[in-house]
C-alpha cells in the first residue's frame, strides 16, 4: 500500500521533529509540578470523602442557598469547554489558515474539562448513588435532564472531533519507534495516509466540525435554561441563554490563551505558538469582552426598569449591598481592564493576551458566583436573613478540581503532539497555493470555469 508523507515516516517529519520532543523527554520538573498537582487531588479526594461522611452540612450550602461553590464551578467549567469545539471548529470551517497550530490545543481543553462540570454536580449532590436516578426516573419536562442528554452528547461528539485529527499523529508515533509503540499502533487504526484515507478523514472533521458548533451552543444555552426556567428573581429571563453563550466562548478563548502561553515556554514551541497566534486571539477577546459587557448592562436596566420589588433586591445587593465586592471586582476584571489592555494593537502580545485572559477567567468565576448565590439569598417567598459562606471543603475540591485539569492536560502533552503534526506540514506544502486559489475564486472578474 502507498505510503504518504505525513502516514508517519519519521525521516519524512522534518522541522517537525520538534514536535514530538515532549513526549521523548521529560525533564524533572515535570514531575515536581505533577507531585504538586496531585497533592492538591488528593487534597480535593480527602474532602470529598469527608463530606460523603458527614453529609452536606459541611458545606457553606444552608435553605434557601441551596446552590455554592459547586454550581459556580459546573457553570464556569462548562463555559471554559466552549474553547475548542466553537473556536477550533469555526476556524477550521472559515479556512483560517492561522489555526493549525492551535486547534488541538483547544479541543483538548474541551474533553478534559467536561469531566469536571460534570464532577461538579456530582458533589453537589451529596451523594453519588442519587446519579442513577436519572436514569430509573428520567423526567424530561426538567431541564436538569436536558441538561443530562446535552453535555452528554456534547462530550461524545467533542472526543470524537478530538480524535479524528488525531489519527495520522498517532500513524507517526507508532512508526517513530519510541514508548508505547502499541498503544499508538491501536489508536490510529491502520492508518497509512493512502489518497482514500485522507480523504475519508477530511470529510469526517468537516461533518464533526458543522455538528459540533450547534450542539456546543446549545449546551451552554440549556445550562441558561436551569436557572431562566424558574421564577426566582434575576433568573427568569430570556436573555440568560445568549447571555450565558457568548460568557463561555470569552471564558474559553481565556483559558486557550493561558494553555497556549504555558505550552509555547515550558516546550519552546515559540515557532509554532507565534505572537500573531496571541494577537488574533486578543481580538476574538476584546469583541467578546465588549459583548458580554453588552448583555451584563441589557440585563441589569431590564431589571432596572421592570421595578419589581423581588427583583431590585438582588439587584441592589449586587450593586451596593453585601455582593458588592464581588459585582464591581467582575466588572474590573471582565471588562476595564481587558479592554484597557487589548484596544491597543501593540498590546496583543502574548504578555498583553495573558494578563487579560488572566484577570478574565478570574471575573467569569465570580460572574457564575454572583449569578447563582445572591438570588438564593433573597428569594421570592419571606424568609429570614441568611449568608452563604464556603467552608474549606468547598474550596479544597475546587482548588483540587483546578489543579486535575491542569495535571490531566500536562499528561496528555505527554502522550500525544500537543501541536497537530499533520495539519503543520499540510499548510507548509499546500496552504499558500490554495489561499491563493481560493482568493482568486472571489476576486472581482469574469467567471472562469473550474
Amino acid at each position: 500500500m502507498e505510503k504518504n508523507n505525513s502516514s508517519g515516516n519519521p525521516e519524512a517529519l522534518g522541522p517537525e521533529t520538534v514536535l514530538l520532543q515532549p513526549i521523548v523527554a521529560t525533564r524533572s520538573s515535570f514531575y515536581y509540578l505533577a507531585l504538586v498537582l496531585l497533592g492538591f487531588t488528593s487534597l480535593a479526594f480527602f474532602a470529598w470523602l469527608y463530606q460523603i461522611r458527614r453529609g452536606l452540612g459541611v458545606t457553606g450550602l444552608n435553605v434557601p442557598v441551596y446552590w455554592g461553590f459547586y454550581i459556580t464551578n459546573f457553570v464556569f467549567f462548562i463555559g471554559i469547554s466552549h474553547a475548542g469545539t466553537l473556536i477550533s471548529a469555526i476556524l477550521r470551517l472559515a479556512h483560517a489558515e492561522w489555526r493549525r497550530s492551535i486547534t488541538r490545543a483547544a479541543e483538548v481543553i474541551t474533553v478534559i474539562v467536561l469531566f469536571f462540570g460534570v464532577g461538579s454536580i456530582i458533589v453537589d449532590l451529596g451523594r453519588p448513588d442519587r446519579m442513577l436516578n436519572v436514569l430509573r426516573h428520567p423526567n424530561f419536562g426538567s431541564p436538569l435532564l436536558w441538561d443530562v442528554c446535552s453535555v452528554s452528547i456534547y462530550l461524545t461528539a467533542s472526543t470524537i472531533y478530538l480524535y479524528l485529527p488525531l489519527i495520522p499523529d498517532l500513524a507517526i508515533l507508532r512508526d517513530y519507534g519510541g514508548k508505547y509503540t502499541w498503544l499508538y499502533r491501536l489508536l490510529a487504526l491502520g492508518w497509512q495516509g493512502t489518497p482514500r484515507q485522507r480523504r475519508w478523514l477530511e470529510r469526517g472533521i468537516a461533518v464533526m466540525a458543522v455538528l459540533v458548533i450547534p450542539i456546543a451552543v446549545s449546551v451552554h444555552t440549556v445550562v441558561s435554561w436551569v436557572f431562566g426556567m424558574t421564577v426566582q428573581p434575576m433568573w427568569h429571563s430570556t436573555i440568560f441563554g445568549p447571555y450565558f453563550v457568548v460568557g463561555a466562548i470569552f471564558s474559553g478563548i481565556a483559558a486557550l490563551i493561558i494553555a497556549m502561553a504555558l505550552i509555547r515556554r515550558i516546550y519552546h514551541l515559540e515557532g509554532y505558538l507565534k505572537t500573531i497566534h496571541f494577537h488574533h486571539l486578543g481580538t476574538l477577546l476584546l469583541v467578546f469582552a465588549l459583548l458580554w459587557f453588552y448583555f451584563t448592562f441589557a440585563e441589569l436596566i431590564t431589571t432596572y426598569y421592570g421595578h419589581d420589588p423581588a427583583h431590585l433586591v438582588v439587584f441592589y445587593s449586587k450593586l451596593t449591598g453585601r455582593y458588592a465586592p464581588l459585582f464591581w471586582t467582575m466588572m474590573v476584571t471582565c471588562f476595564l481592564i481587558p479592554v484597557g489592555i487589548l484596544s491597543r494593537p501593540q498590546n496583543r502580545t502574548v504578555t498583553g493576551t495573558v494578563a487579560a485572559s488572566i484577570t478574565i477567567l478570574v471575573g467569569m468565576w465570580l460572574e457564575r458566583f454572583t449569578i447563582v448565590v445572591p438570588t438564593l439569598s433573597h428569594p421570592r417567598v419571606p424568609w429570614d436573613k441568611v449568608f452563604y459562606s464556603p467552608t474549606w471543603v468547598e474550596i479544597a475540591i475546587t482548588l483540587g478540581f483546578g489543579a486535575t485539569f491542569i495535571f490531566l492536560y500536562m499528561l496528555f502533552t505527554k502522550f500525544f503532539p500537543i501541536v497537530s503534526i499533520w495539519e503543520v506540514r499540510e499548510g507548509r506544502e499546500h496552504a499558500l497555493a490554495e489561499v491563493a486559489e481560493r482568493v482568486q475564486s472571489y476576486m472581482p472578474g469574469p467567471e472562469t470555469p473550474r
